[in-house]
């Protein structure tokens, strides 16, 4: 099996040439500029497929405003701004993400969302996040994000420092399938496809072993099948709390 997984990703890595070229000659800061159109799309179908899901996930965050005041939400890679409506009225959110050209669309999602707060846009990776202080949000949200970071490790590091001590990470993530499975199988073979396709998307990660040796305290943590495309049918579902 390992082997026909070689020879197949072979195959579609050689099919993935062109896409390949386009990054090489710096076509791919073009792409950039598209990706955040496309994802806008992309994102709202996801939202209504997994509306129930998100909205059960993020009923849990006023739990986490134990300090009064307004609670305190970073997400990180929040392109177009679509977990907004779930986040409870009056919080304050932080909103980051490597790519500047989701700003027009975040505009657009914040006045559509005035029951928040917003506290601006930091053009900044999961990894590195030095602009924001340590211990001083209550809330990190990460969806659909830790599929594409370049290091999961560093981006949960990152999330550690930021939250204050008894603050929590929520996250939703599509992962790779059982290894036992023909989906596990079609990512691997995919994967090329999917890295240049999703703007470095992998769908053949195991991000719940790093979620649970973060550190957190406590981790609470689902595996679920969404009602999505096979390939990114398994996801992750939860909390961690620091």
């Amino acid at each position: 099996m390992a082997l026909l997984v070689r020879v197949c990703s072979s195959v579609v890595y050689v099919l993935c040439w062109p896409l390949l070229l386009m990054h090489a000659v710096g076509l791919g800061r073009v792409y950039k500029r598209l990706f955040p159109f496309c994802l806008c799309h992309i994102s709202a179908m996801y939202k209504g497929k997994m509306y129930d899901r998100k909205k059960e996930l993020f009923r849990s965050l006023p739990e986490f405003n134990n300090r009064g005041g307004k609670l305190t939400i970073l997400e990180i890679g929040c392109g177009t701004g679509t977990n907004f409506e779930f986040y409870p009225p009056g919080c304050k959110v932080i909103c980051t993400d490597p790519n500047p050209h989701f700003q027009k669309y975040l505009d657009k999602s914040m006045s559509e969302n005035e029951h928040l707060t917003y506290d601006g846009f930091v053009v900044a990776s999961g990894e590195d996040m030095g602009s924001v202080a340590d211990g001083s949000v209550d809330v990190v949200v990460c969806t659909l994000v830790l599929c594409s970071v370049n290091n999961i490790q560093q981006t949960l590091n990152e999330t550690h420092r930021v939250l204050r001590p008894g603050g929590a990470f929520f996250f939703l993530e599509h992962v790779a399938a059982d290894a036992s499975t023909w989906t596990h199988f079609f990512q691997q073979v995919l994967q090329p496809a999917f890295f240049y396709l999703f703007d470095g998307c992998n769908v053949t990660r195991s991000t719940w072993k790093h979620l649970e040796a973060a550190g957190f305290s406590e981790v609470k943590l689902r595996h679920i099948e969404a009602p999505l495309f096979f390939l990114i049918k398994p996801h992750i579902v939860g909390y961690a709390v620091k």
